[in-house]
């Protein structure tokens, strides 16, 4: 059965973040994640987790300055140093909330910057990220996301990101495989969590509804036709990794506007449990 985290940037968002980890757990989730944790100091997001039952499964490295609009540095010429510094931030937080995973958002194709320039400096960032990352328990994700939604992102494709994965070569530089991106940017979701997860490339799933990133029970997508796909791969493939509910709720800010859009999470856990 698949094990489901709120992702606590989106989901909640009539609470402040800090008790939003309480809505969480009053939910049934059992793990959470969410865009950066850089806000508050690491302790007092350990306190929240710890005090509601949870684990972080997944946050990402710091991505520039995206109040300004920028969407990660790896892929960025000129910027390794930063890249650098934040990496070092990053395994400070994920060593203290004990996550596994961290995102590095690859960033923006910048103006007069040739592809072969901005992969080459991908590569080589990642794996200097993948060496420090040796011993320390965490996997490093590289996540496709559509244009749509980020216009000008580095990477938008999934044999772009397992090729990647390949040429960097560290069993623990993996794919973030959010569904929602794959959907809009090429389609075929069942036939690709069978061609990739098994390969052991894939660290982690994200879903939401298409076309509009609310509740996954919206749209175009039969999830729990999906979810069952993936419990067949993972349990044919040992892969035991989590599903991040990163979609905005239907209903926005109303309270208790997140909670009432989780009939899709009940039904999914009620039918899984029926059939065990």
């Amino acid at each position: 059965m698949p094990r489901f985290a709120a992702n606590l940037s989106m989901l909640y968002p009539e609470l402040p973040f800090l008790d939003r980890f309480e809505a969480a757990a009053r939910d049934g989730f059992e793990g959470v994640e969410f865009l950066f944790p850089y806000e508050h100091p690491a302790q007092e997001l350990v306190a929240r987790l710890r005090g509601n039952g949870l684990q972080q499964v997944l946050f990402n490295a710091p991505p520039g300055d995206f109040a300004a609009g920028e969407r990660g540095l790896a892929c960025l010429p000129q910027r390794q140093d930063e890249f650098r510094a934040g990496l070092a931030k990053a395994l400070e937080y994920a060593q203290a909330l004990q996550c596994p995973r961290l995102h590095v958002m690859a960033g923006l194709v910048p103006p007069g910057r040739s592809n072969d320039d901005l992969r080459a400096t991908y590569v080589d960032n990642l794996r200097w990220a993948a060496r420090q990352c040796e011993g320390t328990g965490v996997q490093l994700l590289l996540e496709p996301i559509n244009p749509r939604d980020i216009p000008g992102f580095f990477l938008n494709r999934q044999d772009e990101a397992h090729a990647l994965v390949a040429e960097i070569g560290a069993p623990h530089v993996k794919v973030q495989m959010d569904l929602y991106h794959c959907q809009i940017v090429e389609g075929d979701l069942a036939m690709k969590i069978r061609q990739y997860l098994p390969t052991g490339r894939v660290g982690h799933f994200q879903i939401a509804g298409v076309p509009q990133r609310h509740e996954p029970d919206t749209g175009e997508l039969d999830y729990p036709f999906l979810f069952r796909t993936i419990d067949e791969v993972a349990a044919a493939s040992g892969w035991d990794g989590w599903i991040g509910c990163e979609y905005r709720p239907a209903r926005g800010a109303v309270p208790g506007g997140t909670s009432e859009g989780l009939g899709w999470l009940r039904r999914w856990r009620a039918g899984s449990a029926s059939s065990a």
